[in-house]
């Protein structure tokens, strides 16, 4: 690894300016990288990770002030403080020195320009090459990590890869110049567990041919298992820990650091209340993170699945044009969903799992009837939703809720979110006046864990595991008899979705809903579901009880997705 450092952040204290006032995000920051090192920065979203890694590269945004501190870089023996440097200097250590990856491949790259152009561009502005010359390096470089058909990626846009592949686009765009060292930004936060597994192992191979230093900046504390020879846990914008990465996860010493450790599902902890992080930042002892979780807080009652038969789906079908000839008639289709049948009963969790593209969102929203199946039966209490009138349909609507896998984009950020829970009352014309919708409003925030005086606020004052919250509770306010929850944890920190989980299995308790949970974490399936639907190429390729499909399956499919868990020796241990 050598001697010397290649980075080294001493000291780092960051400011922004909001309408209140100062407020310091980060506090005294210190930490180094050695060449070849995989380090991680692991903590919830605001704790400073994100904001620690754009410091490096001077991206902060204008708002943000570097009160203080040193970030150094080891230039071939040159020392250089990155603070100090002018923008100019700066323009030639990104990319060549430093590189980055940003957290999501889709807003990062430009949807109006192919893949390949985006990647020539950097390749021409810090290498100085010829169009031509750009071109064969892109092409090999989209062979390296492993994209599909080079050449044809080359000519195509952002919108019409997977979200896998844009993040291998993203990866060969920041490992084009061959940087010291990658920041990887989440890179492989929201990604089918597969496909984490393929961009880990991406990484591993190009950081040994090239011998790079990776900084990896994320909340997946499972990743962090499988990829870092050292862990920094940051919470509030400080360093609260930091060690070798076996050590910490085995024998962790602040409260916080065993807090993110203990609030990842677990098989252990079905039927069970996961931890949060309250359980530990508390004054009194912390329990060990092994220890067995029925001393922390009591089990909570199994919810009732009766023999009632509330969803019936027979032989669903559903296809998709992608080639139309000149008269738009359909000449090519694609089959999202192939001839399935399920059936869920009253009060029972279904968990929907597979890889993105199997046709279970597809499937999630024919059930609501907002996509129109070419074939099959769904039946939702007795009643066959293809052959309602649609005046009958919106009646039922509030019997039937989705939520949402990105929260803020389901969410009007023009109306306040008082607003957006009460809007389905009033067009269904549930409570007597305004008065009495608004107090019923008030009484679903704070039975989400907010409060009244979130009323009047609008989506973009709220973080993301609160957005979700609101979204439950809009969900909520017509008492409906099923919900579709559609990877509705999926990008939020471990400790967030602890909360969320422990708040839908309150809530299903509560109100006595049924739903269907849709995902591709089989662990967090595992925790949520009474039982567990394999779907692969649109079709459901194994079910059985939750325990059945995560202890014992059958399919080889479904040991893939299990195996693929990232740190799944660690977190199923017992």
């Amino acid at each position: 690894m050598g001697n010397a450092p290649l980075l080294q952040v001493k000291d780092l204290h960051v400011d922004f300016k909001t309408e209140s006032g100062i407020v310091r995000a980060i506090k005294g920051v210190s930490f180094e990288i050695g060449k070849g090192e995989s380090i991680a920065i692991v903590g919830e979203s605001g704790s400073g990770k994100t904001v620690t890694s754009l410091a490096t590269l001077q991206l902060l945004p204008p708002a943000a002030i570097i009160d203080s501190g040193e970030i150094l870089l080891n230039d071939d023996g040159v020392v250089k403080n990155l603070i100090e440097e002018p923008e100019e200097r700066m323009t030639h250590i990104r990319g060549n020195k430093i590189s980055m990856i940003f957290q999501e491949p889709m807003t990062s790259l430009n949807p109006v320009k192919t893949c390949g152009r985006q990647v020539t561009e950097a390749i021409i502005r810090h290498q100085k090459t010829s169009d031509e010359e750009a071109k064969k390096i892109t092409i090999e470089l989209f062979e390296k990590v492993k994209l599909p058909d080079p050449e044809q990626t080359f000519k195509k846009y952002p919108h019409e890869l997977s979200g896998g592949q844009k993040q291998r686009v993203m990866i060969a765009m920041a490992v084009s110049c061959s940087p010291q060292i990658l920041i990887a930004d989440e890179p492989t936060t929201a990604l089918d567990v597969t496909v984490q597994k393929s961009i880990i192992e991406l990484l591993r191979e190009l950081q040994a041919t090239m011998g790079m230093s990776i900084l990896y900046i994320t909340h997946d504390l499972g990743l962090v298992k499988e990829i870092a020879d050292r862990v920094i846990v940051m919470y509030r914008g400080e360093i609260v820990e930091k060690g070798k990465t076996e050590e910490l996860f085995t024998n962790p010493k602040e409260n916080y650091t065993k807090a993110l450790l203990s609030c990842h599902p677990r098989p252990e902890y079905k039927g069970k209340p996961l931890p949060v992080i309250s359980d530990f930042m508390k004054e009194e002892a912390v329990p060990a993170v092994n220890i067995e979780r029925k001393t922390i807080v009591p089990e909570v009652h199994k919810p009732v699945v009766r023999d009632e038969v509330l969803v019936e789906v027979r032989d669903l079908l559903i296809k998709f044009p992608i080639k139309k000839n000149f008269f738009g008639k359909t000449i090519q289709e694609y089959t999202a969903v192939d001839r399935i049948s399920f059936d869920i009963k009253r009060g029972e969790t279904v968990g929907l799992v597979g890889e993105s593209g199997c046709g279970k969102t597809t499937t999630g929203r024919a059930l609501l009837r907002l996509i129109k199946p070419d074939s099959g039966t769904i039946r939702f209490g007795g009643k066959d939703l293809a052959s309602i009138a649609d005046d009958e349909m919106r009646h039922l609507r509030k019997d039937i809720q989705i939520i949402f896998q990105d929260p803020y984009g389901s969410l009007n950020p023009r109306i306040t979110i008082g607003a957006a829970i009460k809007e389905p009352m009033t067009i269904h014309n549930i409570g007597e006046n305004d008065k009495v919708r608004k107090e019923k409003t008030v009484a679903l925030l704070e039975r989400v864990g907010l409060n009244g005086d979130h009323f009047n606020r609008y989506p973009h004052e709220f973080s993301g595991g609160q957005r979700q919250r609101i979204c439950i509770a809009r969900a909520l306010t017509l008492n409906p008899d099923f919900i579709v929850c559609d990877e509705s944890v999926s990008a939020l920190d471990v400790s967030v979705q602890a909360q969320v989980l422990n708040l839908l299995s309150e809530l299903k308790e509560e109100f006595g809903f049924t739903s269907i949970f849709i995902s591709h974490d089989l662990s967090v399936v595992h925790y949520i579901s009474d039982r567990i639907l394999v779907m692969q190429k649109g079709k459901i390729v194994e079910s059985g009880t939750a325990d059945q499909v995560f202890f014992h399956p059958k399919e080889a499919y479904t040991r893939e997705l299990i195996e693929a868990i990232p740190g799944r020796s660690f977190f199923s241990k017992n």
